[in-house]
């Protein structure tokens, strides 16, 4: 086989791996939220208010700079209103669901590309990597 056979080969395996993601029912449902996040400006405010807010105390503290109760206590309001607005907090854990089913699959051909084959559910097994781990909590 060609280079170029070979490549159009996997390329139409991961389409159809790509279909077989976009088919499965917790799929609908994390778009739908992540869709009604997106429509709603309120929800998207909120977001982007604690977003740009817990940068800057980060930002403030890596610089060694002291950070105020009240920063702190404002930050906290902000991010309890977010976590308690419906909207915003489907959107967030949508956001967390779509990450672990990317980890999953990176992991499942990441392992595939180191064994050369394709892996048991024992090899997916986790393990710490190497002797001292490598601090990567999969």
């Amino acid at each position: 086989m060609t280079t170029q056979t070979v490549e159009n080969a996997i390329i139409e395996k991961t389409r159809a791996l790509c279909q077989a993601i976009v088919e499965q029912p917790e799929m609908s449902s994390i778009r739908q939220r992540i869709d009604s996040f997106m429509s709603d400006t309120a929800a998207r405010g909120q977001y982007e208010t604690v977003m740009s807010k817990g940068q800057a105390l980060q930002e403030k503290q890596s610089q060694g700079q002291q950070l105020a109760d009240t920063e702190i206590a404002d930050f906290e309001k902000h991010r309890d209103a977010l976590l308690n607005n419906p909207v915003s907090r489907g959107f967030l854990d949508a956001r967390e669901e779509l990450h672990e089913i990317q980890h999953s699959i990176q992991k499942y051909v990441s392992k595939t590309l180191e064994l050369g084959r394709v892996p048991t559910a024992e090899d997916m097994e986790d393990h710490a990597c190497g002797d001292g781990g490598c601090g990567c909590h999969h």
